[in-house]
């Protein structure tokens, strides 16, 4: 082999007389094919193989005939020796890892037949085009130059707008996956008669006017659609176009706002009866028997999803109250209390129709408005707690007074005797905005999402939070995106300190009458023995413990922990699974020293049956929550009519 080669000029353009734009569908090829080297040694004409061609160079490609030489020119290569460098993965000349066959196919016809390649053999020869994420923008005119082009994938790229003039009219199948199209409208001025497949998955569509381009006036041959994971929301206007399509036997509408509303399936199959696949699942007979007749009453069902939040058991919780000295006389009494809470999308047209606030949905069915005051209570201002204490709404108190009732045991228990609690009333959203600086953000919900909590519950070594809520929601627009995001779940430990109300000492009237009989009392006993009567002998009695009053105790502001904080991923269920079920493990956050105390504290008339812990033998449990997320769905038409119809 020599040690140098000369290659032929490539002055002349690649597909099109005129090298195209940036952006658009033809300079993506076009620098695709250069990137083969089609022209190049080892591929092409030069001055590695030029005696092996006839010099008759005014033929056509046709009746250009190779000529092979039983001995090779010097400084010239043989065709097997080219291919070996192509074909050898540790070649310099090698495709790169990410080609395809015909990438291999061009480059050895290259050398083979280096004169084939020119624009009227790639105009004539491609059936199929994939240009994938290559920051396409425009679909531009030369495309119409593919004269036999049936598949066209465009996918991953940041086209907005498709101008479908531009569109071979020889396309069966166009995949525009993963660009940013907000209507169809674009596509249908002029669409590819005989196109049989159109993928338009993971864009922008939006708004209830897109069915209005999916009938068959302007797909009148399409078989297979796919629009999933967009922003459609109206399924009943949808199906109803989708009805005109005769020839359509697959269809993805998954990861639409439409498709969470409980008889999205069964209103699907029941309107389009020629469908074989829905959602890259079969529809079987059995389905089209339970949802028969669904369709024909498709306009009174509301368009509304419903998901139930279920949070079981609370385990590895730290039992921090070990950890404390013993409160004295005067105080400060603690109170230990744990609750999990969860962030939810806010269903601001439900809230529009049923006059439902933020604070209510709080509020019900657990309060989780606290004071979200990390410092100490006395680094809070009594003037903050004076307008936090006096500020609180009529609405706040009702809801807890009756949950107070319905659950019929306290939140909170303080370690003292017969004692009478001072409820320190919830504040309102008005005076968690004063505190704003104080508040953990861990503990504030996100943006466009309420936050919901469970009963608070004293420690125990499982903590039963036995919590179960139903979300519906009609804004399905923000629900989507909220389940891309995912729901935060937090665990926070709940301090509040309580202390002895110093109440001042009044003479009250019958204490004073107590004490003028007592002394009368006297003065007649007295008088008794002047007269040499007898005092009548005392009988010995048990003295009485006096019955103390029970004390007040006022609370300081709650103080707030997380002990663990992660995300649920819901993605999921937007996919089309109906459950999203899940162990949060936040660690290990319970040491044996605590829990030593701990279980000394359990059973301390029985220290010797208590078995010890050893640190070799120690293995913490780690804290976790127990959370289900689940996505209704109706099983049969009689389901959906019965539970969804206006």
């Amino acid at each position: 082999m020599a040690a140098s080669y000369e290659s032929e000029s490539e002055s002349e353009a690649w597909p099109g007389t005129q090298r195209p734009g940036t952006g658009t569908v033809s300079a993506a090829v076009r620098e695709h094919l250069q990137k083969l080297c089609l022209r190049e040694f080892p591929c092409g004409a030069g001055s590695w193989n030029k005696s092996r061609f006839l010099p008759q160079t005014w033929r056509t490609w046709r009746e250009l005939v190779t000529k092979e030489e039983d001995v090779v020119s010097p400084g010239e290569e043989t065709v097997e020796a080219l291919l070996g460098l192509v074909r050898s993965p540790h070649s310099p000349w090698a495709l790169l890892n990410d080609s395809n066959a015909e990438d291999s196919f061009l480059r050895e016809l290259a050398i083979r037949n280096p004169l084939m390649i020119t624009d009227t053999f790639f105009y004539s020869y491609f059936r199929s085009l994939r240009v994938v994420d290559k920051e396409v923008t425009l679909v531009d005119k030369d495309l119409l130059k593919f004269l036999k082009l049936e598949e066209l994938v465009l996918s991953a790229n940041r086209i907005k707008e498709v101008d479908a003039t531009n569109l071979p009219p020889t396309l069966k199948v166009l995949e525009l996956y993963g660009n940013e199209i907000s209507s169809m409208e674009c596509l249908c001025a002029r669409p590819p008669a005989g196109l049989q497949h159109l993928g338009l998955g993971h864009n922008k569509l939006l708004g209830p006017l897109e069915s209005l381009y999916v009938t068959a006036d302007h797909w009148p041959n399409l078989v297979s659609l796919d629009l999933g994971f967009n922003d459609l929301t109206d399924l009943q206007s949808m199906v109803a176009s989708l009805r005109t399509l005769r020839h359509l036997r697959l269809l993805v509408l998954q990861g639409n706002p439409l498709a969470l509303v409980p008889y999205y399936r069964g209103l699907t199959i029941d309107s389009l009866a020629q469908l074989c696949v829905l959602d890259d699942i079969t529809v079987s007979p059995n389905e089209k028997h339970l949802f028969r007749g669904l369709s024909l009453n498709g306009d009174l069902l509301a368009q509304e999803a419903q998901f139930v939040v279920t949070i079981g058991n609370l385990r590895g919780v730290l039992d921090t109250s070990v950890l404390d000295p013993e409160p004295g006389p005067e105080g400060p009494f603690v109170a230990y209390s744990y609750y999990v809470t969860y962030d939810f999308v806010r269903d601001e047209e439900g809230e529009a129709d049923e006059d439902t606030g933020e604070l209510a949905e709080i509020v019900k069915p657990s309060p989780s408005l606290e004071l979200l005051v990390e410092e100490s209570p006395e680094e809070v201002g009594e003037d903050v707690i004076k307008d936090i204490v006096g500020g609180v709404t009529e609405e706040v108190e009702g809801s807890l007074e009756s949950e107070a009732e319905e659950s019929g045991e306290s939140e909170l228990s303080v370690i003292s005797g017969p004692s009478t609690i001072l409820q320190t009333p919830r504040a309102s959203a008005e005076e968690l905005a004063k505190l704003r600086l104080r508040i953990d953000p861990r503990l504030c919900p996100s943006p466009g999402t309420v936050l919901f909590s469970t009963t608070h519950k004293p420690w125990a070594e499982v903590i039963p939070c036995s919590y179960e809520m139903q979300h519906s929601l009609r804004d399905l627009v923000p629900l989507k995106a909220f389940l891309l995001a995912g729901t935060t779940v937090t665990i926070v430990e709940e301090k509040i300190l309580s202390w002895p109300v110093v109440l001042p000492a009044v003479d009250s009237p019958l204490s004073a009458k107590r004490g003028k009989g007592e002394k009368d009392k006297k003065g007649k006993e007295k008088d008794r023995k002047g007269q040499g009567e007898k005092e009548p002998a005392k009988e010995w009695t048990v003295p009485k413990k006096k019955k103390e009053p029970p004390k007040e105790l006022r609370q300081d502001p709650p103080i707030l922990q997380v002990l663990g904080r992660g995300l649920v991923i819901l993605e999921p269920l937007l996919a089309g699974e109906p459950l999203v079920a899940t162990v949060c493990n936040f660690g290990t956050v319970r040491t044996l020293t605590s829990d030593r105390l701990t279980l000394a504290r359990v059973q301390p008339e029985k220290p010797k049956a208590v078995n010890p812990i050893y640190e070799s033998d120690y293995h913490p449990e780690p804290l976790t929550v127990e959370v289900q997320i689940q996505l209704n769905q109706c099983r049969s038409a009689a389901e959906a009519l019965r539970m969804f119809a206006v």
